[in-house]
């Protein structure tokens, strides 16, 4: 193989997840359901308001559905008057379906500088969505648990993607036994593998088990997913969920 060749190969490899199955694109795998569409029958359908201590705002929901800037079709976008100037959990929107052991694929888009977001598992483990920010509090963290994978991260205005592997927190007699753990590919590519989450962080505004012990109560109480609404432009699409039982505290994953 010649010089050329080489570095055509490698430019190839790098523009490439690293593991098939995940990805910007990706479509539901085999048992998955397709929890957002880009439509707004199916955000109506399938989601509501986070209706915490913070809440601010009023069903029907007010995010919008607009064009994909990239791409044909439709996506949604975070655009909600009662979180203006960062009032986090005025505004954020959640399953209608609680979630336990599952394997999850959302895709977003950041449009502008600092833009904020989060993915929280449960409603409670926040995934980081922060455009600038490559500390534990930054992009593609476990919010303050891990380092953000930044490098990974495409940048404005294009598609971003979390494939996660998640397992539930573990009681006996209502007392935690396991603690949850996840593993992330971010943009195909491996993040974190089996990481444990150690409590729920950002106070009682931030999701369920939040103001419990200062986020280190957690409990069995169910959850869905929950994205954020922080003030910012941050667009979603293509959100698809397939619900596991994960026996053995092991998230890694293939597929």
């Amino acid at each position: 193989m010649n010089r050329t060749h080489q570095l055509l190969l490698a430019a190839f490899l790098a523009a490439s997840p690293l593991q098939a199955g995940v990805g910007v694109g990706e479509k539901p795998i085999a048992g998955a359901e397709l929890i957002f569409d880009g439509t707004r029958e199916m955000l109506d359908a399938k989601w509501t308001y986070w209706q915490g201590p913070g809440f601010a705002s009023a069903l029907p929901i007010k995010w919008k559905i607009v064009a994909d800037p990239v791409d044909p079709g439709t996506v949604l976008m975070t655009d909600d008057p009662a979180a203006a100037k960062g009032r986090y959990g005025s505004a954020d929107v959640v399953t209608q379906k609680n979630y336990g052991d599952c394997r999850l694929h959302v895709e977003f888009l950041i449009v502008k500088e600092g833009g904020n977001s989060g993915v929280y598992l449960q409603n409670r483990y926040e995934i980081q969505i922060l455009d600038g920010d490559t500390t534990k509090h930054g992009m593609a963290a476990v919010i303050n648990e891990t380092e953000s994978p930044y490098h990974l991260y495409k940048g404005l205005g294009k598609w971003n993607s979390y494939d996660i592997v998640f397992r539930a927190a573990r009681f006996q007699d209502g007392k935690l036994t396991e603690k949850p753990k996840v593993t992330l590919y971010f943009n195909g590519v491996k993040a974190h593998t089996n990481q444990a989450i150690n409590q729920v962080w950002g106070g009682a505004k931030s999701g369920l088990d939040g103001g419990n012990d200062k986020g280190k109560g957690i409990t069995d109480t169910p959850g869905g997913l929950k994205l954020q609404c922080e003030g910012h432009d941050v667009r979603f699409r293509n959100i698809w969920i397939k619900e596991l039982d994960l026996k053995t505290p092991d998230t890694d994953f293939t597929e």
